[in-house]
This record gives C-alpha cells, sequence and structure tokens, in this order.
C-alpha cells in the first residue's frame, strides 16, 4: 500500500504561483512514476505533469513553461510549482503514484483556485 498526502493548494489572484507537494509513505520502493492531474468542475480529469524515479518529466502542453515537476526521492515527495496561474487552471489537483507491480494510487486532491 501506498498512501499520498496533498497539500498546497489555496487561493491565488492571476498570474500568482503556488506550489503543490504529495508527499507518500507506505510501500515507497515500489513507485516509478509519480505525477499530477487536475480536474475542474464538470470536466474529465487530465495529465499535468509526470516524473519518473529517474527524473523524467512530461507535461501537458498547455502546463509547458508555467509548471515544474520536481522529486525528492529521499523525502518520497513530488513537487508542482505552478507560475503565471490563470483562471483557467482552477480545479482539484491530484497526485498519482504508478508502481511496478498492482494498481496505481491516488491521493485525495488539493483545490487550486484562481480568480481573475
Amino acid at each position: 500500500q501506498v498512501q499520498l498526502v496533498e497539500s498546497g493548494g489555496g487561493l491565488v489572484q492571476a498570474g500568482g504561483s503556488l506550489r503543490l507537494s504529495c508527499a507518500a509513505s507506505g510501500r515507497t520502493f515500489s513507485i516509478y512514476t509519480m505525477g499530477w492531474y487536475r480536474q475542474a468542475p464538470g470536466q474529465q480529469r487530465e495529465l499535468v505533469a509526470t516524473i519518473t524515479s529517474g527524473g523524467t518529466t512530461n507535461y501537458a502542453d498547455s502546463m509547458k513553461g508555467r509548471f515544474t515537476i520536481s522529486r525528492d526521492n529521499a523525502k518520497n515527495t513530488v513537487y508542482l510549482q505552478m507560475n503565471s496561474l490563470k483562471p483557467e487552471d482552477t480545479a482539484v489537483y491530484y497526485c498519482r503514484a504508478q508502481v511496478l507491480v498492482g494498481p496505481d494510487y491516488w491521493g485525495q486532491g488539493t483545490q487550486v483556485t484562481v480568480s481573475s
């Protein structure tokens, strides 16, 4: 089992920044990719960014240049630095951990609200 706890969400004005954190606990040795996803009201959950244990990153096109994902393997924590936030970035942001064998794990989500 892997447990994920997100933090860092909140209310920010357009153009501002937020840094999300996702701390993993439990069988963290089995995690190879961690990522951030988001879901706005009435919309499907979508990819924001992922990062492998080796540091390879992948971003959704609309996040490139504004968002940066990073990972501290020693702390079993993944971060999402979000800059130049827009109202359309408003969503619940979820952390996901993909393990070598077994189902993916998801955090409970953290709300990000960007006001115009």
